[in-house]
C-alpha cells in the first residue's frame, strides 16, 4: 500500500476541520468534539499497544526517541508558543499567537507523516492501524488551526490556507520518511513519543473539566475501536 495515498486522505481532514470553523456549522464542531475524545483513546491505545512494542523490538535506543518525540512537540507547543489548544479558539489572540501556533502545528503534522510512513514501512496492517489514528485528530487539529487564525484577525480564506499547510507538512512527513535513512530508522519511535503526547497532553486536557458521560465513553471508544479495528486489519490482509 502506498502511504502517500493515506497522508492525501489525512491532509483533506485538516481542511474539513477547518470548513466547519469558517463556515460556523456548530453541529459539526459539536460532532469534532466527540471525535476528539474518540481519537484520543485510539491513538493511546494504538502508541501504548502496537507502535512502541514494535519500535522497541527494532532497535534498543527506541525509548530514547519516544522521549525525544514527546519533548519535541511539547517544545514547539506550548514552549515557543504562547497560547496553543486543540479545540474552538473563541478568544481573541495576537497575530504572532496565531503566527507561533502554526509553526507548532507544522511539526507535529510532519509526524503525523512520519508516522504513516513509518507504519506502513514495517507492514499494511500497522500502517493502516497508525493512518486511523492520525485521521481521527486532524479534524480538530483543522478546527483549531482555523479558529486560531480567525481569532488572531486572519481572514476565512488564509484560515483555510493555514489548515492545508498542516495537510502539506504530512505529505512532506511521508515523502522524507521514504527518503532520510534517520527517519527510517527512528520515525517509528519518534512518532511513539509524538502520539503519546498529542493524545495524553493535546486531546484529553481539552474535554477533562467537561461534564456527563459523552466525553469519557467516547474515549473509551477509542480505545475499544482501536482493538475491533485490530481484527479487522488483521483479517482483511490474510
Amino acid at each position: 500500500m502506498n502511504a502517500l495515498y493515506f497522508a492525501l486522505v489525512a491532509a483533506a481532514a485538516n481542511v474539513v476541520g477547518a470548513l466547519a470553523v469558517v463556515r460556523h456549522e456548530r453541529r459539526s464542531l459539536t460532532v469534532i468534539e466527540t471525535f476528539m475524545a474518540f481519537g484520543a483513546g485510539y491513538m493511546l491505545a494504538v502508541a501504548l499497544v502496537e507502535v512502541a512494542p514494535e519500535a522497541w523490538a527494532r532497535g534498543g535506543q527506541a525509548p530514547l526517541y519516544m522521549l525525544l518525540g514527546y519533548l519535541a512537540v511539547h517544545f514547539t507547543q506550548h514552549a515557543f508558543v504562547p497560547h496553543f489548544h486543540f479545540g474552538e479558539e473563541t478568544h481573541r489572540v495576537s497575530a504572532g499567537a496565531g503566527l507561533t501556533a502554526l509553526i507548532g502545528l507544522l511539526l507535529h503534522t510532519f509526524f503525523d507523516g512520519v508516522a504513516i510512513a513509518s507504519g506502513f514501512a514495517v507492514s499494511s496492517e500497522l500502517g493502516l492501524l497508525l493512518f486511523l489514528a492520525v485521521f481521527l485528530h486532524k479534524l480538530p487539529e483543522g478546527v483549531a488551526m482555523a479558529s486560531v487564525a480567525l481569532a488572531s484577525g486572519q481572514g476565512r480564506r488564509r484560515a483555510l490556507l493555514a489548515a492545508g499547510a498542516l495537510g502539506i507538512a504530512t505529505i512532506v512527513g511521508v515523502v522524507l520518511t521514504d527518503t532520510l535513512a534517520p527517519l527510517q530508522a527512528h520515525g517509528l519511535a519518534l512518532s511513539a513519543g509524538v502520539t503519546i503526547y498529542v493524545a495524553a497532553s493535546n486531546l484529553v486536557p481539552e474535554f477533562q473539566g467537561k461534564h456527563g458521560w459523552r466525553m469519557p465513553l467516547a474515549l473509551l471508544g477509542g480505545s475499544v475501536a482501536f482493538f475491533l479495528s485490530k481484527v479487522v486489519v488483521e483479517a482483511g490482509m490474510r
